[in-house]
């Protein structure tokens, strides 16, 4: 009798990028990827976001807890084309705009 091996389920490595190269790009994502955002020196909660097609990607809000930083991001959910709208909190910063197009794995 053989044993049978356990599943494997592959892990995504997440895409990294810094918030100033995102405006007006497109970021190729497959389904369960995250997008992480690095803020550079603004905070990581000062930013907020809207997607346009909620059915194909979601904002993450990035937050600090008592133990690790959580830069903010998206989450890849379905296959699909949406564009995505960062804000921030600091005054004076313009809004950065980009799309994220999602394939499947």
């Amino acid at each position: 009798m053989s044993a049978c091996a356990p599943a494997v389920t592959p892990v995504t490595t997440p895409v990294v990028k810094d918030v100033g190269a995102l405006q007006g790009s497109t970021v190729d994502l497959q389904v369960g990827q995250m997008l992480d955002i690095n803020t550079g020196s603004l905070a990581v909660d000062s930013y907020t976001g809207v997607v346009a097609d909620p059915a194909v990607a979601e904002f993450v809000q990035g937050h600090v807890d008592s133990t690790a930083t959580f830069n903010p991001g998206v989450n890849a959910l379905a296959v699909g084309t949406t564009q995505i709208v960062l804000s921030n909190s600091n005054g004076g910063i313009q809004n950065v705009t980009f799309t994220v197009k999602v394939s499947a794995r």
